[in-house]
């Protein structure tokens, strides 16, 4: 298996939070904690803004997609608004997840709580090309359902 080395440095007041790890060996991404003072709170239709208490320097030619947590998605409803989300190699910032609440019930966030995954993947960039035309495919144009069920 590849690997990468990623440079962290923890937010100030963050040295109780466990750092992002992979929790088996065939887990792709790492638990990103909860940097809550105490608890947060996220109301049933609520969007907020959950700092992971890390920066990070990810080397040039890969980006962390931030994804929410299966398990909480599955019996809580919480999920990421931008999911999956993207930490560019040239961010420097506190990294912090948009989550949301899809549930029916408030949802409570502890202090060091898993709140979502990160997958470290390597970037391809493209060359744009403009042509006078595209080649044609079986499915040209057909969009959203054009296939049925």
């Amino acid at each position: 298996m590849d690997s990468v080395k990623v440079h962290l440095k923890r937010k100030e007041g963050c040295e109780d939070l466990p750092l992002p790890k992979y929790a088996t060996n065939g887990s792709s991404g790492m638990d990103l904690c909860a940097d809550v003072e105490d608890e947060a709170i996220i109301l049933p239709g609520e969007i907020k803004l959950i700092s992971a208490g890390i920066y990070l320097s990810i080397p040039q030619g890969y980006e962390a997609e931030i994804r929410p947590r299966s398990g909480l998605a599955l019996k809580h409803g919480i999920s990421l608004v931008n999911a999956p989300g993207t930490i560019d190699s040239d961010y420097r910032g506190l990294l912090s997840v948009i989550m949301i609440n899809h549930g029916k019930e408030p949802f409570r966030i502890k202090r060091g709580d898993r709140i979502a995954q990160m997958v470290i993947k390597k970037v391809i960039r493209a060359d744009i090309e403009v042509m006078p035309e595209l080649d044609d495919t079986v499915r040209s144009h057909g969009g959203f359902g054009h296939t049925g069920k």
